[in-house]
């Protein structure tokens, strides 16, 4: 499968490439078992986590596959877009329970009050 090579790494793809990393070592997985599961390169591997490439969105697809995550995760871990980050605040969210959610609430209410105030 082909991906996208850039020559200066654009936010974007070391964002994907951040996510990617990231879920790898969550799943407890080595650059090595990634380029195994791949079919591709360590070098590869390696490219792909520094964003130095960008994965085409059937590689993605592979990769949440392997990583057993929405490909969104993969996208949006890094996005600056109020709606991507109001959707990883959920997923968040998600897995505490419902006192602990109440709590995160409110000291993000408290948060948000004083950064606005300057």
């Amino acid at each position: 499968m082909v991906a996208m090579k850039t020559k200066n790494p654009t936010p974007h793809a070391q964002g994907i490439g951040k996510a990617i990393a990231q879920q790898r070592v969550a799943c407890g997985l080595t650059q090595e078992d990634m380029a195994e599961k791949l079919n591709i390169g360590l070098e590869a591997v390696s490219r792909l986590e520094r964003g130095l490439v960008s994965p085409n969105v059937d590689r993605l697809f592979e990769l949440a596959e392997i990583f057993n995550c929405p490909v969104t995760e993969l996208i949006v871990r890094e996005s600056t877009r109020t709606a991507d980050q109001t959707q990883r605040l959920t997923a968040l969210l998600d897995k505490l329970t419902e006192p602990d959610r109440g709590m995160v609430v409110e000291i993000l209410e408290r948060l948000v009050g004083r950064l606005a105030e300057k």
